[in-house]
Formats: C-alpha cells, sequence, structure tokens
C-alpha cells in the first residue's frame, strides 16, 4: 500500500496524533523516528525500514517554530539515544538535538508499508483517509492500525467492525464528534440488527423490512393472528416475494398490536387494553430465531405513547425489536374510538424518541426502529418539530385504506411536505379494506420508495 503526497496534508493534526500514540504507548524510548508530517515518502521509508520505537511528525520547516512543538516535548521526555530521522535536514536536527546520535535515512520513493502478519492489537479511529494513511505507517511500528472514519461510525464496513471487536484497545481522535464515543461502545458490544449490520436502512446498503401486522390472539386485527410465531414466518416469505426485485435485501418482520384500541374506557379509564408480554413473547422469540425484526405498536387511548412504551422495555431492550405508534388511536380527554380520527402532536413524540434514544445508547444497541403511524395530516400535529436523533430510524408510515388512486394521492400529499425528506417512508396494504390490494410490483413504483412495507 503506498499514499501519495497529499495523503499527509493535515500536517498539524497528523502531527498531533503521532504524539498521542507515543504517549499512550511509551514512557520512554531508545529510538525513535521523525518525519514531517507532509512527507509521506519519508513516513513510508522509515515504516518499512523499522524503529524500535514511536514514529513522531513535525509539521514545521522553521526551526525557532520546531523548538515548541509537540513532536520536540515528546522527544525530550522520551530521551532517545537515537534518532531514525528520513526528509529532515541535518543542520535543524543538530541544532536541537546535539546530545543525540541521528541517523540519516534516505528516502526511498518506491517504499511501501510492509504487510501487517497479524491484526493489531490497538486501533485508533481518525477523522480523515488522510490521518490513517499517516497513522498507518506509524503504527507499523507499534502494532497499531488507524480506521478513517467521516460520518456515523455504525456504518463502517463488517472487516472494520471485526477489528474494532478484535482489538484490545480502541482510541478514538478528539475530532471526531460527540457521537462516536457510544456508537463505538455499539460496536464493541457486537448486537447486530436481523440481517447484520447497526443502522435499520445503512446509506450504502439498500434494505426493506416487509411485515405482518396484528394481534397475536385474535385474526380480527390482522393477518398476524391467523397462525402461530412458526406458521408466520413461513407465511410471510411468502407474502414478502417480490420486494426484492429492484435490489433491495429484505427482512422479515412481525409489527404487533402491543396495546389494542378499546371501546369502553376499562379499569384503567385510558380505552386502550395492554396485552401481556407472554403474549407476545413467542413471537419476539421467533422473530429472533429466525433473523426477523419485530415492532410493537402502541393504540394508546387516552393515555399518552411514552407510559405505554415503558411497559415493554424488556422488549425493547433487545436488538431486534422496535416501536409503532398509532395517532389515529390517540384520544384527547373527550374523545372515543371511531368517533374521531385521534392524533398526537411532536411534543410527545419526542419525548418518546428521547426515552427510546437514551435505551439505545444505555444499552450499546444497534438503531432502533422508530415508526409513526400517519394518513391525515392532522394526525401529527408540528410533524416538522419530530426529532431524528442517530440512535433511531425514524419512518413515517401511511396506513391508509381503500381505493388505491386514493392511497397513491395521500402518498404524495405526505411525502410532498418540506420536512419528509427528514423521514424514512412506510406503506401499508390492506388484504380486505384496499380495492385492489397492491401488488409488490406497484408499491416498488413509489417514491420515495417505501422501506418498511405492512400487510394487515
Amino acid at each position: 500500500m503506498a499514499i501519495d503526497a497529499s495523503a499527509a496534508a493535515d500536517t498539524a493534526a497528523a502531527a498531533l496524533l503521532s504524539v498521542a500514540i507515543s504517549r499512550s504507548l511509551y514512557d520512554c524510548a531508545d529510538e525513535i523516528g521523525l518525519a514531517f508530517a507532509n512527507d509521506a515518502e519519508a513516513i513510508l521509508t522509515l515504516a518499512e525500514r523499522g524503529v524500535a520505537g514511536p514514529l513522531l511528525l513535525i509539521d514545521s520547516w522553521s526551526a525557532s517554530e520546531l523548538t515548541a512543538a509537540e513532536p520536540m516535548a515528546e522527544i525530550r521526555r522520551l530521551a532517545p539515544k537515537r534518532i531514525a530521522a528520513a526528509g529532515i535536514s541535518r543542520q535543524l536536527l543538530e541544532q536541537w538535538l546535539a546530545d543525540v546520535t541521528v541517523e540519516w535515512v534516505p528516502v526511498d520513493p518506491e517504499a511501501v508499508l510492509p504487510p501487517r502478519a497479524v491484526p493489531p492489537d490497538q486501533v485508533w479511529i481518525v477523522a480523515s483517509a488522510e490521518q490513517a494513511a499517516v497513522l498507518g505507517a506509524i503504527g507499523r511500528q507499534v502494532d497499531v492500525a488507524a480506521l478513517p472514519v467521516t460520518g456515523d461510525l455504525r456504518a463502517v464496513s463488517p472487516q472494520d467492525r471485526e477489528l474494532l471487536r478484535g482489538a484490545a484497545r480502541v482510541d478514538l481522535h478528539a475530532g471526531l464528534g460527540p457521537d462516536a464515543a457510544w456508537q463505538l461502545e455499539v460496536i464493541r458490544r457486537g448486537d447486530e440488527l436481523p440481517g447484520g449490520g447497526l443502522l435499520v436502512f445503512e446509506p450504502d446498503r439498500a434494505r426493506r423490512m416487509v411485515a405482518m401486522y396484528g394481534h397475536p390472539s385474535t385474526s380480527q386485527l390482522g393477518v398476524l393472528g391467523e397462525q402461530d410465531p412458526a406458521e408466520g414466518v413461513a407465511r410471510l416469505a411468502s407474502i414478502a416475494e417480490g420486494y426484492d426485485a429492484d435490489g433491495f435485501d429484505v427482512v422479515l418482520a412481525f409489527e404487533i398490536i402491543a396495546t389494542v384500541a378499546a371501546a369502553t374506557a376499562g379499569r384503567d379509564g385510558d380505552y386502550s387494553n395492554e396485552t401481556a408480554l407472554d403474549d407476545i413473547r413467542p413471537w419476539i422469540e421467533a422473530a429472533a430465531a429466525n433473523d426477523m425484526y419485530v415492532v410493537l405498536d402502541l393504540q394508546s387511548g387516552r393515555t399518552d405513547f411514552l407510559s405505554q412504551a415503558k411497559l415493554y422495555e424488556e422488549f425493547l431492550r433487545l436488538p431486534h425489536v422496535g416501536l409503532a405508534l398509532d395517532p389515529e388511536w390517540r384520544l384527547g380527554p373527550d374523545q372515543v374510538h371511531l368517533r374521531q380520527i385521534g392524533s398526537v402532536d411532536a411534543a410527545e413524540i419526542n419525548r418518546v424518541a428521547r426515552w427510546l434514544a437514551d435505551l439505545v445508547r444505555t444499552e450499546a444497541l444497534p438503531q432502533k426502529l422508530l415508526i409513526l403511524h400517519q394518513f391525515r395530516f392532522s394526525m401529527i400535529t408540528n410533524r416538522e418539530l419530530v426529532e431524528t436523533p442517530p440512535e433511531l430510524a425514524v419512518l413515517v408510515h401511511m396506513d391508509g385504506q381503500g381505493a388505491i388512486a386514493t392511497k397513491y394521492s395521500t402518498w404524495d400529499a405526505l411525502t410532498g411536505e418540506r420536512d419528509a425528506h427528514r423521514f424514512y417512508w412506510g406503506w401499508k396494504n390492506f388484504y380486505d379494506e384496499d380495492f385492489p390490494t397492491p401488488t409488490a410490483e406497484q408499491v416498488l413504483r413509489l417514491r420515495p420508495s417505501p422501506l418498511f412495507v405492512s400487510y394487515q
């Protein structure tokens, strides 16, 4: 592997990173390597030669600035007996390092990084490919690898995730931002989503979920309740046929109504019946055994969504379980189901999102899906204020029913809003209430392309 002359363009950052590695690994060193951070050929030359200590980089040609530089302070701390220097003038070093033996290493323009025989014991995550190239050369001397990350750390390749999980130590460069630390913990814990990865809908990987919707105890609320979990897995595989026609990977899912809108107030007065955890558990376990996702759907009646979500915290702590909020069934104090269509404000959604995001961070979980059902504008008020934290993939699910032309019109209206780009999008098919029920081919023609498709 060779790096070109532009690979160490950010010389100040590269110099500081070389010092940080040295300080983390060495109390002293008899020998060090020394080169300018913008001299890729010199850095590679020293890496190829081998140095029995840290390889330090300096970022200035000025002797007056050099004395105050971080690398020079590190040299004094290490108190080396010998310096292997490449690409630095003899006069400059003799002026400031008169008491140290200097070996002048001729720069080799053909130098390359020697191959790594074993995985590194330590990995540094840095903010750019340029810094990684420089540290990659440095790291060959001290069993350190450098991994460049320019966005969400959870989006690194499967190979890099394995590298980070296997390393005894992983360090983060300070310039990576506040989310890098908890995202690293997600990788190191090792739990992944069904189908692999840590992001529900990865930017470089096309993935779609296809789900059966309903309640485990009855067929009256959707197709899910028409069979047991094992039969549901087999049936869903058939339902999902054709949804990979555009090259997307398909992940199967159960969307389970965890709290069911009720015609009467009930003992707690909330017009919602909460399903026992033990009734849902077999579906959670079947999904885990078959690399499937689960979404718990809340029809909260007159209580708030967060109170009901907390009832199912045990399941939401699992990496393959997400949450759906169904505003149609979120009633005001004087409303009754089927007389009014409910609604929820962004403020209430955000309370759920923050709680769920905190759960993801605390448990070091992969990104979690949060679905917001909507088929009328009034169902989500102030939608533009809904928060989309990186811990969650927030998806608006168009779950209207009826004539296909009407559904298309609703889809275009909801996805045409100015805030639509902030969300992922989903679509629901009804076997009995749609006329006709759209085919997979028809659903895949929608734009934006639905990433969650459910059947009721």
